[in-house]
């Protein structure tokens, strides 16, 4: 039996009912296929990048995309180029590849761990950047149709670390969407020059202002290096690694409640009015600093960055999640704001 701290980025997590790797998307599709009409619940497993799986397991299908392919349309009489990547493809791969061939636009989401397929549902980003800026579409199994569709970007319903296949997902113990991500379609454009860099602290290392462009391998670079830092980077030798990235979202807050945070706390513009604030300065100043831990717990926040809860090697999920609920509690007693987990809670609650 297939153990699932094995298959994720945390290293916790009980046994898999019964765990299938797929080589082809008529694979992929059949073993979803064939658990739905069975009754029998189903995860459908990238990188094991965002998961927490409880210490009971998952009791259901484990199906794991091997594919890792890219196709490329040239359509250079515009400047662009369509990519299409298969969702088993580990993001990163991606990333490398479009700095190589000077496609612009992801250079700023490297050193991301997980798949092409999880990227869309989680909306992945950092540094300004996120992945709903370059995709065109995505072609999915649907789940409740029983076929093949595409969905074009504007129908994914794009917002921070959301998607229509993130709320798609049904509850805890049937944790794959109903949109099964087979392939994701990225529009680019040719170049070495990368998009606009929109971060202070990435410009701030390469030395240019915010809203000024600057190679596209150098940007890869620097964030590889920002990410580095803060133990963000996967690494077998660095428990500060041994995580699920950042647990928690930066909190978007009405401008009502943004006032009652403390003069200091940092504030960034939001969508429709709102505010976007740090939930790192919060989990801080909370009193939970690097390296926090409960003790006797081999779970702790990491030394380097108090967003990711880390496994100090052996940590059972059930420590995990006690160390988030600490800290969750300890930020909402403090200043009145609830933190939400980013990472998937397979079999497990806050």
């Amino acid at each position: 039996m297939t153990d699932l701290s094995s298959l994720t980025t945390l290293r916790v997590g009980g046994p898999a009912g019964r765990y299938v790797e797929t080589a082809t998307e008529a694979g992929l599709i059949a073993a979803v296929r064939d658990a739905d009409a069975a009754g029998t619940p189903v995860l459908v497993l990238g990188g094991g990048s965002n998961l927490l799986v409880a210490d009971g397991g998952f009791a259901g299908v484990v199906v794991r995309d091997t594919r890792s392919e890219i196709t490329v349309q040239d359509d250079g009489f515009c400047g662009g180029v369509s990519v299409s990547a298969t969702a088993g493809m580990p993001w990163d791969q991606l990333v490398a590849r479009s700095v190589a061939d000077e496609w612009v636009g992801l250079e700023a989401l490297s050193g991301i761990p997980g798949s092409v397929g999880a990227a869309p549902v989680q909306n992945i980003g950092a540094y300004g950047a996120e992945v709903s800026d370059t995709l065109a579409s995505v072609r999915v199994w649907d789940r409740d149709e029983r076929q093949v569709r595409t969905l074009p970007m504007i129908r994914l319903q794009f917002s921070y670390r959301d998607s229509l296949l993130k709320r798609s997902v049904a509850a805890p113990w049937a944790p794959t969407p109903r949109y099964v991500v087979l392939e994701a379609t990225f529009h680019m454009r040719f170049g070495t020059r990368s998009a606009p860099v929109r971060y202070r602290q990435l410009a701030d290392a390469l030395g240019i202002d915010v809203g000024e462009w600057a190679p596209t391998a150098s940007v890869r670079d620097a964030v590889l290096a920002i990410r580095r830092s803060k133990g963000m980077v996967l690494d077998e030798g660095d428990r500060d690694t041994w995580s699920a990235g950042s647990f928690f979202t930066n909190p978007i807050l009405t401008t009502s409640d943004a006032e009652k945070l403390p003069a200091d706390a940092p504030r960034y513009p939001a969508r429709d009015g709102h505010v976007k604030t740090s939930a790192a300065w919060l989990i801080e100043h909370a009193g939970f600093p690097r390296g926090f831990s409960i003790d006797g717990s081999a779970a702790a926040l990491s030394t380097k960055h108090t967003l990711a809860l880390t496994n100090r090697g052996g940590a059972t999920a059930a420590e995990m999640l006690s160390l988030a609920r600490r800290v969750r509690d300890g930020v909402r007693d403090a200043y009145g704001v609830e933190l939400a987990n980013e990472p998937m809670l397979v079999g497990a609650t806050l």
